[in-house]
């Protein structure tokens, strides 16, 4: 498939963002890009968001019991020096 060549103007640290976050998967900024785009039109990333927010809500009290609410409930000992 042909490349077409874009420009877009963003802040430096969303610049840098999306530089180390291709740069961790491997991919150039460009690919990057056009995987964040595919994966939105797709709804690909919708459809993550709706299941990581059914699985909160379906087990958030699993979470409250696992982490207390205050430093004040924690109990003596339990917290690294």
């Amino acid at each position: 498939m042909a490349k077409t060549q874009l420009g877009a103007r963003v802040d430096e640290d969303v610049a840098e963002l999306a530089r180390k976050r291709a740069a961790d998967l491997g991919l150039s900024v460009g690919d990057y890009l056009a995987r964040l785009v595919q994966d939105d039109a797709s709804g690909l990333r919708a459809r993550a968001v709706d299941a990581a927010a059914r699985f909160l809500a379906e087990h958030q009290a699993i979470f409250d019991e696992a982490e207390p609410a205050s430093p004040s409930q924690t109990p003596r000992g339990s917290r690294a020096a």
